[in-house]
């Protein structure tokens, strides 16, 4: 059974792995230009092939449409996503990562290697393996979540 300890500790490490670890801006190596920490979280949530709505997209980042809207017109501008009418829905916008976009997204993470080395190279060899075990348990259960929170799909009149 979870606890409440259980939950106030991934509360209060978490954070701390990831202010210890993430780029402040990824830079384009073919282009040179800086995409911002938000930007580059952007992109993570985007897949090339399956679209995903403005709206939806807003939602689970906890902005507004209209915020998220002059996000992804710089992201479109710049050439890493893609834009489109949803022809079933003309009032809904579908993103995709364009192949700039997952380019970037496959040559960048929103952690630097370099500092999870170091972070992690600060543990023994043991508790790096023991570490590393629970973070796959941990990853495996946020999937298993996020699937269980996914809304039903939507059945479109014909």
């Amino acid at each position: 059974m979870t606890t409440r300890a259980d939950v106030a500790a991934v509360m209060r490490d978490y954070p701390r792995i990831y202010l210890a670890c993430h780029r402040r801006h990824v830079r384009d190596a073919e282009t040179g230009a800086l995409v911002s920490a938000r930007q580059a979280s952007i992109l993570d949530h985007l897949d090339a092939v399956d679209p995903t709505t403005l709206t939806d997209l807003a939602a689970h980042m906890g902005v507004t449409p209209g915020t998220m809207s002059v996000a992804v017109d710089r992201l479109v501008r710049a050439g890493y996503v893609t834009r489109e009418v949803d022809e079933a829905d003309r009032r809904r916008v579908r993103l995709r990562l364009a192949a700039t976009g997952v380019r970037l997204r496959t040559a960048h993470s929103v952690l630097d290697p370099a500092l999870v080395g170091s972070m992690l190279s600060a543990l023994s060899e043991a508790d790096r393996q023991t570490a590393l075990r629970g973070l796959a348990l941990l990853a495996g259960a946020a999937a298993e979540a996020q699937r269980a929170r996914a809304p039903a799909p939507t059945r479109r009149r014909a």
